[in-house]
């Protein structure tokens, strides 16, 4: 051992020995001891070095200890955590095959009377994963229990017998495990070589990205029913159509923020699938609600992870926060713009239908006043076809009455010639000749009466029908004309009670008096005149113990309901919870403050 070791060993000598110690050049100690004085320092020094060897197992013992007990404590925490997440496997497995099997059995009920197809298939898939299970129990999970029952067997004979194994026997049953070993590793590889084919499966089929792209904003701005709703107006339409439009723009600017601010971020935040999916499962497993969460998750991680490192965890556990945070804002996005678009599509249905509506009204008052010039065009036609036979009867009249005065003319002439003929044999000729004029004077005026009886007959029937056309219009007119009596005096009624009620209203909160707190609480005139003439003064009969008008105007809760009031709002729940929300001028006395109802507050921890 060198003299510098010595000095890092003794540190307390005396005065007397300091000459036995000489120091050397190169900075040893030489010593001028007797060989009794060596043994003696030897003896000390193994005796000090016994020590500190002693001390630094003890401590190599501590820190083990410690070391295993905190492996204990995060082996058992990790144990509890996974039994209550295999609790919770088995209950979900439980009510999904529940589910499954009411699913099944209902709609076999359903299509008793109608194909059995997909019923059956359905029943023959689930007896086929059925059979497939008890046949992968079989093949992994009996061999493992049956070599566990085995074997604890032959350690309780061998424990009750108190016997040794032989080696032969030990071989033999190391050969059983390694075998059983090979065979879950097989087994776990043959499985984890599924898994691979049936993620690229899924990664073939596209799933990955309709699960990606279910939080983004729908990019049809504008709706089918507003594009194949009917607007008599095009401006209006255009408008509505410009409302989606900018709509769609603002919430579709928001995504592509946040999209900037994930950065292009994948799926997997950077680490591989396999890794991903591991770190989400573990971290789920662990609830907020545990405590020490992160310690427990991260040394499950580093465990399942032994590649990536405590800095790789944390940096992932950020990227992995800001994706989800990024997740939830747009997720948080498209409901609001479903939201927001649902009530514009309201709004503009219900324009476009009101606009509908007024345009029907307009095509109805223009049709009403079109039928009143068409009815009034006929009946100017039917008083000039009436004037034209009025006419044409005058005529007739008219041409009757100078056919009359001719014939009376005629007969006059030849009264005149019979009485101045006196030939016989024309008498014969002229009463023949008469004859056939008086037929055919009497033909011609049968049939100008048959035709004035006709005419006079159609035109009393016109008229007939006329008057009752006349009459049933003004009928008409009178019924329109009452019903719009009765709207103006039914909406005058309610325009009447409307100020009925107002006006109780203003009366029931009338200022019956203004507030003057001095002259209420001063000195009246009755008592100044009794105080001149020495009567006797009087004490009240009561204390007055109450709140002057600017004291009890100065509590804020009171100008906010007078304000709510006269908005009239003081009955919504808005005016409930301002109220709730408004403190009093001064602190309330402890002993008005009940704490009956009081909860205190829980706080959980993350």
């Amino acid at each position: 051992m060198s003299g510098r070791d010595l000095r890092a060993f003794i540190t307390n000598y005396r005065t007397q020995d300091g000459k036995h110690l000489v120091w050397m050049r190169d900075g040893s100690v030489s010593t001028r001891c007797q060989p009794a004085e060596y043994q003696h320092l030897e003896a000390a020094l193994q005796a000090r070095r016994q020590e500190s060897e002693t001390i630094a197992q003890k401590v190599q013992k501590t820190l083990s200890a410690a070391k295993s007990s905190k492996e204990t404590s995060l082996l058992r925490q990790h144990r509890q955590v996974w039994s209550r997440e295999h609790l919770r496997l088995r209950t979900a497995e439980e009510m999904a095959g529940s589910d499954l099997e009411g699913f099944v059995a209902l709609l076999g009920s359903t299509n008793e009377l109608q194909d059995h197809g997909s019923t059956n298939e359905l029943q023959d898939h689930g007896l086929y994963l059925e059979r497939e299970r008890e046949l992968f129990k079989m093949a992994t999970v009996e061999p493992v229990l049956q070599l566990r029952d085995d074997l604890r067997f032959r350690l309780d004979e061998l424990l009750h017998q108190r016997l040794t194994l032989p080696p032969s026997e030990g071989l033999q049953i190391q050969q059983q495990v390694n075998l059983v070993k090979e065979q879950q590793g097989a087994v776990t590889g043959r499985l984890r070589a599924e898994l691979l084919a049936l993620e690229e499966e899924i990664a073939a089929l596209g799933l990955e990205d309709c699960v990606a792209c279910g939080s983004e904003i729908v990019p049809e701005p504008v709706p089918g029913e507003v594009l194949d709703a009917d607007c008599p107006y095009p401006e209006l339409k255009l408008s509505v159509l410009q409302s989606f439009h900018t709509l769609a723009e603002s919430y579709q600017a928001r995504q592509r923020s946040i999209a900037e601010r994930l950065g292009g971020m994948d799926r997997y935040c950077g680490w591989s699938a396999s890794d991903h999916l591991c770190f989400q499962w573990t971290v789920g497993q662990y609830g907020p609600d545990l405590p020490d969460r992160r310690t427990l998750y991260a040394d499950m991680l580093l465990r399942l992870l032994p590649h990536r490192s405590r800095q790789d965890l944390m940096d992932h556990e950020r990227a992995w926060d800001w994706q989800r945070f990024g997740q939830a804002q747009l997720r948080s996005l498209a409901q609001g713009w479903q939201r927001d678009q649902g009530e514009l599509l309201a709004r503009a249905l219900v324009t476009l239908e009101e606009a509908q509506h007024a345009h029907q009204e307009e095509l109805l008052l223009h049709l009403e006043r079109r039928l009143q010039l068409d009815t009034c065009t006929r009946l100017r036609d039917k008083v000039q076809q009436w004037r034209a036979q009025q006419e044409e009867v005058s005529q007739l009249e008219a041409l009757m009455a100078a056919r009359r005065q001719e014939e009376e003319e005629k007969r006059l002439g030849r009264r005149r010639e019979n009485e101045a003929s006196v030939r016989s044999h024309q008498r014969d000729k002229l009463k023949e000749f008469y004859t056939r004029q008086q037929e055919r004077r009497e033909r011609l005026e049968r049939r100008d009466e048959e035709r004035l009886a006709q005419l006079r007959s159609s035109m009393e029937e016109q008229a007939r029908r006329d008057k009752e056309r006349v009459q049933y219009r003004e009928e008409t007119l009178q019924l329109r004309r009452q019903e719009r009596e009765a709207g103006e005096l039914q909406r005058q009624r309610e325009q009447e009670e409307r100020r009925t009620r107002l006006e109780a209203l203003r009366t029931q909160v009338a200022v019956v008096a203004e507030a003057d707190p001095e002259r209420m609480m001063g000195e009246t005139e009755a008592w100044r005149s009794r105080q001149k003439e020495g009567c006797e003064h009087q004490k009240p009969l009561y204390n007055i113990n109450t709140y002057t008008d600017s004291q009890i105007v100065s509590d804020p809760r009171v100008r906010v309901e007078q304000a709510l009031r006269e908005a009239g709002l003081h009955q919504t729940q808005y005016a409930r919870q301002i109220l709730a929300d408004i403190l009093p001028p001064r602190a309330p006395r402890r002993d008005t403050v009940s704490a009956i109802l009081k909860t205190e507050p829980t706080s959980g921890s993350f």
